[in-house]
């Protein structure tokens, strides 16, 4: 394989110590296995004091360069859990990396996208190359972010990451860029190399019933499936408990694991149902439902969470040709967390595991992942991503 793919490498740090600095500084060295690292990836809880948390990290690290962001639950080799931090590491001469960040993106996604993916200019003639996006996961637009990072990169560089989460206070998200603490922010890391990459896209979701068509929506609002209003659509075709019509918790709880599914040209594309707007009638996705679109009502649980989770790593690790990974980044929705459980996501980055095979593994539970392998859209709810490096 050459002597550059012996000396690259990519390791992974975490620690649940609840003083932010030492946590930062310990899952940094303990991350900082090889010589010549080229970036830091940081995921953290936002319970933690953040800026001291980076102050911790960047004392042990220097100027290697970082880009992070807080979730709604942390992934580390062979666990998974919340209030923590977990720092990835990639070293070696095979990789190029050139980082980037965009404020306020709330106010322009798609300029935000292509501000950012502007950076991958920068890694020469590397043969492989992929582009890492971590975004305020309540900015609102995802598709847009995606979209405007396509509209620099066009199809040669596939797009992979999430959205950052605050354990499910859906208050404010934070980024991490360098030394910097930002919000409604975007950062990437876009990464040359001389081995493939490899990502893979499953979301463990059944069709229930026959498709509809979206007949009225705007932004993130779906207000009529099949003409009738969609809240009412959805519940009955459903069979759901009676206290879905008129409760949002009970509501909220019953949509966990009743996503949309969405037609795209490039595949299936999820919509989690954050809410209702019970005087419309009408359902509140995370993300945009276009009006015309054609829809699916799903179910699931942990027998076929489980099984996406396997054929979503069998997908990322096909691109490789045989070459053992470096390591795995998992974006795991915060929604197929509440279907699994505490025990379940115990059972789930196990499987990630054996995948790799003794590689390390990283991640986060986000508000939405990012992968466009082909085509335009790329933004998913309710999906894991994985990302194989080699």
């Amino acid at each position: 394989m050459g002597t550059a793919h012996s000396t690259r490498w990519m390791a992974v740090g975490s620690s649940a110590d609840p003083d932010s600095r030492r946590a930062g500084g310990y899952a940094v060295t303990e991350a900082l296995r090889g010589d010549d690292a080229k970036l830091l990836v940081v995921f953290c809880s936002d319970r933690h004091d953040l800026p001291a948390l980076l102050a911790g990290v960047k004392e042990a690290s220097g100027d290697v360069p970082l880009i992070g962001c807080s979730t709604a639950g942390e992934i580390a080799t062979g666990e998974a859990g919340d209030h923590r931090v977990v720092v990835t590491a990639l070293g070696g001469p095979g990789f190029q990396v050139s980082t980037a960040a965009s404020t306020g993106v709330s106010a322009g996604q798609r300029a935000a996208g292509a501000a950012v993916a502007a950076c991958a200019e920068q890694l020469g003639d590397s043969e492989h190359r992929v582009l890492l996006l971590l975004t305020d996961g309540l900015a609102g637009g995802q598709e847009e972010i995606v979209r405007g990072a396509y509209g620099v990169l066009g199809a040669s560089v596939p797009l992979v990451g999430g959205c950052a989460g605050d354990d499910l206070r859906m208050s404010q998200t934070s980024q991490l860029h360098g030394d910097t603490l930002l919000h409604d922010a975007v950062v990437a890391a876009a990464v040359g190399s001389d081995a493939p990459f490899g990502i893979g896209v499953h979301h463990g979701w059944r069709k229930v019933g026959s498709p509809m068509i979206v007949t009225r929506s705007a932004d993130s609002h779906v207000y009529a499936l099949d003409d009738g209003p969609a809240l009412d659509v959805y519940l009955r075709r459903l069979d759901a408990p009676v206290e879905c019509y008129d409760d949002h918790a009970a509501f909220t709880q019953f949509a966990l694991t009743h996503p949309l599914g969405l037609s795209r040209r490039s595949g299936e594309e999820m919509r989690f149902i954050a809410d209702a707007d019970f005087s419309e009638r009408s359902l509140v996705s995370v993300a945009d439902v276009p009006q015309g679109g054609l829809v699916w009502l799903t179910e699931g649980d942990e027998d076929s969470v489980l099984d996406a989770t396997d054929a979503a790593c069998r997908a990322a690790l096909e691109p490789l040709g045989g070459r053992p990974p470096l390591g795995m980044f998992a974006f795991d929705c915060i929604a197929r967390r509440g279907v699994l459980g505490d025990a379940g996501i115990q059972r789930e980055v196990g499987r990630v595991a054996r995948h790799g095979d003794g590689a390390p593994v990283a991640g986060f539970y986000t508000y939405g992942e990012i992968a466009r392998v082909r085509g335009m859209n790329g933004f998913h709810n309710q999906t894991l991503v994985v990302l194989a490096v080699s």
